[in-house]
């Protein structure tokens, strides 16, 4: 987030505020989705129930790469936080290749990663992922030290607006509000299902809290030298920093196993039931998912203008424009009603931000590559 903010300048505040009125709105949609159709359990059925099976396909592709971009994401976080703390870590010669500290350390943690891959049953590493609240009060929390008691301060005063860096801010304001496909799912599991709506807001609250007292308060540690992740800029031989840089460290490790079972699950249902059976098949592809993922990380080392991608191609269909057309669709509203303009308005919205930030965000990542290249 203070990245983003960073990107686009205090003006793009704005730009977070209309997204988070769109990602809100169109979760509520979502609910009327499912209450209009008992039968839908999933997301994917919500595409199904609107659109047959070319939705089903079109709504599954989407969260199929979401998720495996987002994992290549976190291989990239890892490499680059590990990186920070241990700059003279370094392969050299390796199979005939010499690989840097962040390219080293993708590596290092792929292998660690790999035994939790493997398994079945993650109900252990679930109660792990619950610490995500936590782990989000803690980075906070120490980054406020940070600024307050190691010298930092609060006295960048940034830029009024960026107009080249806008599509990047929304893409990744966008990537943060990308909830929406697990609705679904939540809203399934609850008892008492006419509280989702005041569930969702009490949710969406709490992460505007801390999405953006981060985004502020890092922009005015930083100003416009806000690296794609802020525990890069925090100073690591002070205490609180290394605490923070920890801490960032092992929340994606928590969560990389659980987030990649439905990736390999829904790889693994494309080959026929004899080989999804069986355990060594499914250890060797697994693994052999992690490996493209490493190669893609190292690749494309470039966390921020990767997560842009995923923000404005993956995140902003995901939970604004799909459900916004299948709401039309299965509700068969007045599109010149009111709500009906105002659903149109929000998917025009979306899709502005689906083409202008993944231009934008592709364009970053080629720039960044040659530039890395020519270096």
């Amino acid at each position: 987030m203070p990245y983003a903010l960073s990107s686009g300048g205090w003006l793009s505040l704005i730009l977070l505020l209309i997204i988070i009125i769109a990602s809100t709105y169109a979760g509520i949609l979502t609910k009327r989705c499912m209450d209009l159709n008992p039968k839908i359990k999933t997301y994917g059925q919500i595409g199904e129930f609107s659109y047959g099976k070319f939705g089903k396909t079109i709504v599954s592709i989407i969260l199929y790469v979401d998720l495996y971009l987002v994992l290549i994401g976190y291989l990239i976080l890892e490499g680059d936080n590990l990186h920070n703390l241990f700059p003279g870590v370094k392969l050299h010669n390796f199979l005939g290749i010499n690989f840097d500290g962040n390219e080293t350390f993708v590596m290092i943690i792929a292998i660690v990663l790999l035994p939790t891959i493997w398994l079945d049953d993650l109900s252990i590493l679930a109660y792990f992922s619950a610490t995500g609240v936590v782990t989000c009060v803690a980075i906070l929390v120490t980054v406020i030290w940070v600024g307050v008691f190691d010298g930092v301060g609060f006295r960048n005063g940034g830029e009024l607006v960026n107009w080249k860096g806008v599509p990047t801010a929304v893409s990744l304001f966008m990537f943060c509000y990308s909830a929406n496909p697990v609705f679904p799912t939540l809203y399934t599991s609850m008892h008492k299902k006419k509280h989702f709506s005041k569930v969702l807001l009490i949710g969406f609250s709490f992460a505007t809290i801390m999405n953006a007292s981060m985004a502020i308060l890092g922009y005015l540690m930083f100003g416009s030298n806000l690296q794609s992740q802020i525990t890069l800029n925090l100073p690591t031989q002070n205490l609180a920093s290394k605490i923070a840089i920890y801490v960032a460290w092992m929340s994606p490790l928590s969560k990389f196993a659980l987030i990649m079972k439905p990736v390999a699950q829904t790889t693994e249902s494309w080959f026929p039931p004899k080989y999804r059976d069986n355990r060594a098949f499914k250890m060797v592809l697994r693994t052999a998912l992690v490996a493209t993922q490493v190669i893609i990380a190292i690749t494309i080392p470039f966390f921020g203008s990767l997560m842009s991608l995923v923000g404005a191609l993956l995140s902003a269909t995901a939970s604004i424009t799909v459900p916004c057309l299948c709401y039309l669709k299965i509700s068969k509203i007045n599109r010149k009603s009111s709500e009906g303009v105002f659903i149109m308005v929000f998917i025009l919205l979306s899709l502005v931000v689906v083409v202008i930030g993944t231009y934008t965000s592709l364009r970053r990542i080629v720039e960044d590559k040659v530039h890395s290249i020519k270096t």
